[in-house]
Parts: structure tokens; sequence; C-alpha cells
């Protein structure tokens, strides 16, 4: 059987480098990926995609919503004929991961006893997990169904602040194991343990419906901006913004462009890109639209798409 873990987490914990990491430790195992994003353009699973990889990318919503669920059992059943020994699901921030039994049973009629589930991880971000909780539902569900929880980014953050953040994740899951981290790095000790053994609330609905999907805009851009030009354009929206990444041709070459909040961080990237791309998730709607035009006219001033 395939050993199946899902990744959850909100936008900007640090689930795509807590799976590159992973993916580096089972270097030689024969490993699959399905990543999932809200954006129309999947920009994680160029960063993940590694040789002899197997990788779908579904985008455009949740895979737990009633518009992706049947692609995303389809992927499952695509994955289950490929001699994994691995698959890892990474849905996105945004996903509320209630009804996974419900999408798990489907497979399994169709498919058998193709997968091992071994369990739902939620990266939690440290430094903005207080913020969050209190804001959206979407992070309770996600700890609520998860059977591993690993606080991210615990070096940006006191003691005081993570002792607030472990109490608080035990308001909402008493039986989870909790591990604290930085930077996405684990010992993967949870590749050898029954995670599920922490299995105590039932599936249910998931709150993730096309009618709640938040709106995601791409900005594609022909050329070459400054750091600067494109760290002020960010800081005008990214108020409205629950997350903005993707890749951007700046005067050091490619960046791998990833902002949480209004931290903006920078990484050059080896990627061959040939139009720069940046995926905005929308706090406000549509009403996002205006101000990117106008944020990125007064910065550039130059032509860009936005779809």
């Amino acid at each position: 059987m395939i050993k199946l873990y899902l990744l959850t987490g909100f936008l900007g914990a640090g689930k795509t480098t807590f799976l590159t990491n992973t993916l580096e430790h089972l270097k030689g195992e024969k490993v699959g990926v399905i990543m999932n994003e809200f954006g129309k353009i999947g920009i994680d699973g160029t960063i993940i995609k590694k040789d002899g990889m197997e990788l779908i990318e579904i985008n455009r919503g949740s895979i737990f919503c009633s518009c992706l669920k049947i692609s995303f059992a389809q992927a499952m059943i695509e994955m289950a004929e490929r001699e994994l020994d691995y698959l890892f699901v990474e849905s996105s921030g945004l996903a509320d991961p209630s009804n996974i039994y419900e999408i798990l049973g489907a497979v399994t009629s169709l498919k058998g006893d193709v997968y091992d589930y071994s369990g739902a991880i939620c990266l939690v971000d440290a430094p903005n997990f207080l913020e969050q909780i209190n804001d959206l539902e979407t992070v309770e569900k996600q700890l609520k169904h998860c059977h591993m929880v690993i606080v991210n980014k615990a070096d940006l953050v006191d003691e005081d602040t993570l002792k607030k953040v472990i109490e608080k994740i035990r308001e909402i899951n008493n039986k989870v194991e909790i591990e604290i981290t930085s930077f996405g790095k684990t010992d993967y000790k949870f590749l050898e343990k029954d995670l599920m053994l922490n299995q105590w609330v039932e599936g249910e609905e998931s709150s993730n419906t096309p009618e709640n999907k938040p709106k995601t805009l791409n900005l594609t851009y022909e050329g070459e901006i400054t750091k600067e030009q494109l760290t002020a354009f960010i800081d005008k929206i990214s108020g409205d913004a629950f997350r903005i990444k993707g890749f951007f041709k700046l005067e050091d070459g490619w960046n791998q462009v990833d902002v949480v909040n209004k931290k903006i961080d920078y990484k050059l990237s080896t990627t061959e890109e040939t139009t720069s791309q940046i995926v905005i998730i929308s706090k406000i709607g549509p009403n996002i639209i205006r101000p990117i035009f106008n944020a990125w006219e007064q910065v550039v001033g130059k032509e860009m798409k936005l779809r």
C-alpha cells in the first residue's frame, strides 16, 4: 500500500518548504505529490519538482470543495497506478480538509485498498497564528482534523508567544502531537510513527464551497523591474491580500517572491521562466483589482496583465 500524507496549514505557514525538505529526506524512494493551489497558475509545483518525482497539480480552488473533489479523487486514482512508496498531498492554505474521509472512501470504492492514510500534518505559522485563529474558521478546521502539528518559524517568536500558540492548539485539538521547528525542518520520525492513534474527530462537510472561494488574480509582466520597485508595489497592496507569491525577473536575476502579511522574502531562483508572474489571493474579493492597477501604474508605469 502507498503511504498517504495530507499537508495542511494556512497560507505562508511553510508547507512547501516542509515538503521540499521531506522529499530530500526520502531521496531514493518512489514519491508522488498532488499539489493544490487556488491560483490559475501553479507556483509551488515549480519549486518542489525533482527528477523521478510524480507530480499532479490541481489549481483554481480547494480540492475539498465540491468544484474540485472529483478532480482530486481522479488524481489519487491516477497516482495509485504509478507504483509509489509515498504520496503527499499539499492542500491550499485556504483548504478545509474536514471531508477527507469522504474522498478517500470514493477512491477506495473505485480502486480498492491502495492507500494507507497515514495522517494529516498541519503546519502552523508561529508569528501569525494567534491573529489567524481569531479571524479564520479554516485555520481551526485544519487543526481539528489533523494528526500532527508542526509549529514552524519558532525562531521568529519569543517563549511567551510560543506557549500561547501551543495552548491555543491544545484548546482545538487536545490529542495531537506537536513539534516545534524552524525553516520546515524535522527529524522525520513521523514517517515511522502511527499518527492515526491521534484520530479523535469524525469527518464532516467541508466549509469550502464555490460560493466562498476567494478571488485569486495572476499578474504577468514581460520585462525586468528592480527589487525596489517590486517591493514598493507589494507594500501598497499586501494589506488587502492573504498571500502573494511567484517568480519575477529583477536586476539580480530570477527571484522567487513570497509574501506573508507584509513580510516579503526574495530568493534567487534557478527556474527558467520566460514571463514574470505572481499570484495574489485577495482578502477583499474583486475590490483589490483597482488598487493593484493603481499601485502598478504609480510604481512601474509599464503595461502588465492581470487575469
